[in-house]
């Protein structure tokens, strides 16, 4: 019923075409973890990566590649619980864009999204 973003298509489609993997561990109780979480439903995180050539050859760099699937206007947060020191956009090929270092906040990065717009970021962790 209503239309698909209210639905949750695209985020049944994931799970149906990429189901997770169980894989044994241990008995002993975990705190939940996730190394990276979006603020809207809208914005969907296709893609993290070690960031290649593109990126200067930095084994330090991750590339986190998102689209926004909804076809709206959507300004949303990218979290995550990794060691961050930078943040910046870079191009499909994962180069730096001179316009676009990200400053980082408590909230985590704040990304804004035309419809159907890919953004790709690269992350510089600390460690």
């Amino acid at each position: 019923a209503g239309s698909f973003q209210e639905a949750g298509v695209i985020q049944q489609a994931y799970n149906l075409n990429f189901p997770l993997h169980v894989v044994p561990a241990s008995c002993a109780q975990r705190p939940a973890w996730s190394a990276f979480s979006v603020s809207s439903p809208a914005i969907v995180l296709e893609t993290v990566k070690q960031a290649g050539a593109g990126a200067e050859d930095r084994p330090e760099a991750v590339v986190v590649r998102l689209y926004e699937a909804h076809g709206s206007t959507v300004t949303a947060w990218l979290q995550t619980s990794l060691p961050i020191k930078e943040a910046m956009l870079c191009d499909l090929l994962e180069r730096p864009a001179a316009w676009g270092r990200l400053p980082l906040e408590p909230r985590g990065l704040r990304l804004s999204f035309t419809p159907f717009r890919v953004l790709s970021v690269l992350l510089v962790r600390s460690c």
